[in-house]
């Protein structure tokens, strides 16, 4: 029998990278490479106000801001930086605040004067807001209003020239306002003009012209998006004008390729990370579309929103998803105005994205990103030849491979290694951080390669597939499991609305396989952990099926959705500690 021949790393780069092959999969008009002009963010909001200016970019809880309304508000806001804080470019501005009109006017018109924007998490504790406020070295805090306790306490660890508040009321129309004020008496902002302002007032006394600072979008920073954190402390990851811009021109070309005023984008992934930021309210507004608002996840707000401003663009997370399909009233909505869904930030099952799309009508493509990407890098395609299990093909500019996990060597086709990218939308490295940056970064046949921290594969075609992250790889007698394997098997079963796998530390074999599942109304009693593995026995090789399934009622999920396998595993080993 004739022994294959081996294939170096540089015969690999070129016939399964450099060459991209998964080109030839993209959607009929989607360009294989796209020019991306080398422009400031706020190009994006400048060019609305001047073609758009009347139309509506918001709807926050009824009230509808204009791009020209917008527009306005952000340079009031940049101009009181400049005159009353003397913010200069590279001053830091942080931003507390669920997603409302306040965050992008505070985003928008601190990036027009130089500024670079640093979201936080609005369910952060005292403690963490003190440490990216610490580690950023913001200058300014804008917050919302019934974020005061936490702020306060913040301030005792770390200090910053001036906090802005501001309430959901400064732009709910009217009776919404006067109920909402009702409602917050309690909190009481004083306004000092030494270091605390609200910021309807502050903003009130400028005028319309923010002073605009000479960016070079390839090299200066507009956002630190914090990310990670759960083998340490958070990670600033530093974003250029050019990354966001050009995952921005990425996106478009995979959607709708410069349609303008025509969409209508769901505002549900928060602003404060990555996804919503880049894929929503950069996407949106660069297109001139509305986005309907949600400072909040209610379920049934969001259907009865869909049906109402017939939203067509939808971004959100597989548990989402889940949600929508197992909602006992789903049925009494109308949501056939939806057209293209992507669903990202975790692996989307293969039930959840059928149902779905039988449920809709609509297009729901799994997609992949990180924070330090932009965050997209991969998508399916939304009318072509989509993989359900796959994240789809690099999009356009963008170089994707698997490499040894070890090594900085490349792999072939069907070979488990760790996804590597390179590309526009790559982020500078790690701010403070060399050791760190010096770890995920390599050079390699004159591209910049980013080691992403998950282990996948990609097939002949170029569709790639992640198998799981590379830290939550389960060791059980010396063979590898995968949780997601596992956990797409438990999605299969009617049953099972969410389901989490984790590795709990033994002595004996390593670590055991542990299942945590959520079932679904009505099965509740009816369903053992028994049934699910000798379900699991089916599909599943022996050493992979948990030892252990335990029900819950929920499971814990990051404020995109994702559910936190970390805090699971936390959770069992503090219990065999005290055991």
């Amino acid at each position: 029998m004739p022994r294959r021949k081996k294939v170096s790393d540089k015969e690999i780069f070129e016939k399964y990278i450099l060459s991209k092959p998964w080109t030839k999969f993209y959607d009929e008009g989607t360009p294989t490479e796209i020019e991306i002009p080398e422009v400031p963010l706020h190009q994006f909001l400048d060019d609305a106000y001047k073609e758009a200016a009347d139309h509506t970019a918001l709807i926050f809880l009824g009230r509808r801001v204009s791009y020209g309304e917008l527009h306005q508000y952000s340079e009031r806001f940049g101009r009181a930086l400049v005159e009353r804080f003397g913010f200069e470019k590279g001053d830091k501005l942080a931003i507390y605040l669920p997603n409302c009109p306040q965050f992008v006017i505070a985003y928008y018109g601190a990036i027009k004067v130089g500024g670079i924007v640093t979201p936080m998490n609005p369910l952060y504790t005292a403690r963490e807001v003190a440490y990216q406020l610490g580690n950023s070295g913001a200058r300014i805090l804008v917050a919302l209003d019934l974020f005061k306790d936490n702020v306060e306490k913040a301030l005792e660890e770390v200090d910053v020239d001036a906090v802005i508040y501001t309430g959901v009321d400064d732009f709910l129309p009217g009776f919404k306002a006067f109920l909402y004020r009702a409602f917050k008496k309690k909190v009481k902002v004083v306004a000092d003009n030494r270091k605390f302002f609200k910021f309807m007032e502050l903003i009130g006394r400028y005028p319309a012209d923010a002073p605009r600072a000479d960016i070079d979008p390839v090299e200066d920073l507009v956002a630190l998006m914090y990310t990670g954190g759960t083998t340490g402390l958070p990670k600033g990851a530093m974003l250029t004008h050019y990354n966001l811009v050009s995952n921005v021109y990425q996106i478009d070309s995979w959607l709708f390729r410069g349609r303008k005023k025509k969409d209508v984008f769901a505002g549900l992934l928060p602003w404060y990370h990555i996804y919503g930021q880049t894929a929503v309210l950069h996407s949106a507004i660069k297109s001139m579309s509305t986005i309907v608002v949600f400072p909040r996840f209610e379920l049934k707000e969001v259907l009865e929103a869909i049906q109402k401003y017939h939203i067509n663009v939808f971004h959100g997370v597989p548990t989402l998803y889940s949600l929508m399909i197992s909602y006992d009233d789903i049925k009494k909505y109308d949501l056939s105005s939806i057209e293209a869904c992507i669903s990202g930030a975790a692996p989307l099952p293969r039930a959840v994205a059928e149902n779905f799309e039988k449920l809709t009508g609509g297009k729901l493509r799994e997609g992949y990103g990180l924070t330090e990407t932009s965050p997209v890098t991969h998508v399916n395609p939304i009318f072509g030849k989509y993989k359900i299990g796959s994240i789809g093909l690099p999009v356009p500019n963008t170089l994707a491979a698997v490499a040894d996990i070890d090594e900085d060597r490349f792999l072939p086709p069907n070979e488990t290694g760790e996804i590597v990218v390179s590309g526009p939308q790559v982020m500078k490295g790690y701010y403070k951080m060399d050791e760190e940056n010096r770890l995920v970064f390599f050079e390699k046949y004159g591209y910049r390669w980013f080691r992403t921290g998950d282990i996948g594969y990609y097939d002949e075609e170029g569709y790639f597939y992640v198998v799981d992250r590379k830290k939550d790889l389960i060791k059980y007698k010396g063979y590898s499991v995968y949780p997601r394997e596992i956990e797409e098997v438990l999605y299969k079963h009617e049953a099972v609305q969410d389901a989490a796998v984790i590795g709990v530390p033994d002595e004996k074999v390593g670590e055991i396989v542990k299942a945590f599942v959520v079932l679904k109304p009505g099965y509740k009693g009816r369903v053992s952990e028994e049934d699910l593995k000798q379900f699991l026995k089916e599909h599943l090789a022996e050493y992979k099926v948990p030892k252990e399934i335990e029900f819950r009622e929920s499971l814990p999920k990051s404020t995109v959705g994702k559910i936190l396998r970390r805090v699971l595993k936390e959770e069992e080993i503090v219990k065999k500690q005290g055991q």
